[in-house]
């Protein structure tokens, strides 16, 4: 068989594959559809999203991968396929921080896929406001950067908030020059945040040492001024691209490739155990000698790794603080349980904020 034979014969295997990839693919969505069914029949008010669940079949199928494709890439593919039937049973509405483009929106896209509806918001007290009056079933804010460190507002808002963390999400911040046309070269001018401005001050330096730099309130604000200004560029992530029809003349320009955002998902359900957990908690310690150590010791006791700790002032009183803590483990574990049940009789003040799957990166 000659070389136009063979291709023939891959190419229609191919389109076999693709026909039953299509049939498997709709069977799955109609036994999202009965899944649905039976849980309006027990509760009408049932939540269709199962964070634990999902979590346990990205990780299932990035343990399972054979190859060629990367076990992350087809994670990302079963998400997509997961948020298209997620919308046949109760279509989602997530609120995220920021305008449209920025890399929260895109956090929010990870951890959901693309068949729910994003809706951006200017400031994180809107996106906990937003959920909290069921405008948005769930909200996404950043919470850390592993460069930048925390985020305070979003700490804040979880000293009187009654809502639950439901899940994390870790999205590699990759800045990227993007442009109406042209090359990098033809910029005169690249807008950006100040922050990205600064984590990629050395690209720019040896690439675009004579263009100018302006800093501007969000990436997604530089891209549309880019899409505006002739000669103009702007760096940003690739949703801001594709919103703002750019092409991405430069990728992955950050000077610091390891810099990670870590994003929370916020909702107003409890999250049942997938075997891979975080719980995090809000605690306050007694003004007494060894009080912080008190708190902290039934972790060490109970084999427990505390994987983050942050203070952050109480707003009750003056020099007092309070702690974000983040441990393994699920709340409804028994070691976890009693661990915190220990910790509950000393503090002063004690809130768990959820339970959730670790990330799936």
């Amino acid at each position: 068989m000659n070389d136009d034979g063979k291709l023939k014969e891959i190419r229609e295997r191919i389109d076999a594959v693709d026909d039953e990839l299509r049939r498997l693919i709709n069977e799955r969505a109609c036994l999202a559809q009965e899944v649905a069914r039976i849980k309006l029949v027990e509760d009408p008010a049932t939540n269709f999203y199962r964070p634990e669940r999902e979590s346990g079949i990205l990780r299932r199928v990035k343990a399972q991968n054979e190859g060629p494709l990367d076990g992350e890439e087809l994670a990302r593919l079963f998400r997509e396929i997961m948020s298209a039937c997620l919308a046949l049973e109760q279509p989602l509405t997530v609120a995220f921080f920021g305008p449209e483009g920025t890399f929260t929106q895109a956090a929010a896209l990870k951890h959901f896929g693309h068949s729910v509806r994003t809706q951006p918001f200017g400031a994180i007290p809107d996106v906990f406001r937003e959920v909290e009056s069921g405008e948005c079933q769930y909200g996404v804010v950043p919470v850390e950067n592993s460069t930048e460190g925390v985020v305070s507002h979003t700490l804040d808002m979880f000293l009187a908030s009654p809502l639950r963390i439901c899940g994390e999400v870790m999205l590699r911040i990759n800045h990227n020059l993007m442009a109406a046309g042209g090359s990098p070269a033809d910029a005169t001018v690249v807008y950006s945040h100040q922050q990205s401005l600064a984590q990629c001050r050395g690209w720019l330096d040896r690439h675009l040492p004579h263009a100018e730099r302006i800093a501007v309130g969000s990436n997604a604000e530089a891209a549309r001024r880019a899409k505006e200004t002739m000669s103009a560029a702007a760096i940003a992530g690739e949703t801001a691209a594709e919103i703002y029809g750019l092409q991405i003349l430069a990728r992955n320009i950050e000077d610091e490739p390891g810099n990670t955002t870590r994003f929370l998902v916020i909702g107003k359900q409890a999250v049942a155990p997938s075997g891979h957990d975080k719980t995090s908690l809000l605690v306050a310690a007694r003004n007494q000698a060894g009080s912080l150590y008190r708190l902290l010791a039934p972790f060490a006791e109970y084999g427990i790794s505390m994987t983050r700790i942050e203070s952050r002032p109480s707003r009750r009183g003056i020099w007092e603080y309070v702690f974000f803590v983040d441990v393994e483990g699920h709340q409804d574990e028994p070691h976890v349980a009693e661990a915190l049940r220990v910790l509950q009789q000393d503090a002063a003040l004690y809130k768990v904020l959820g339970s959730y799957p670790r990330a799936v990166l």
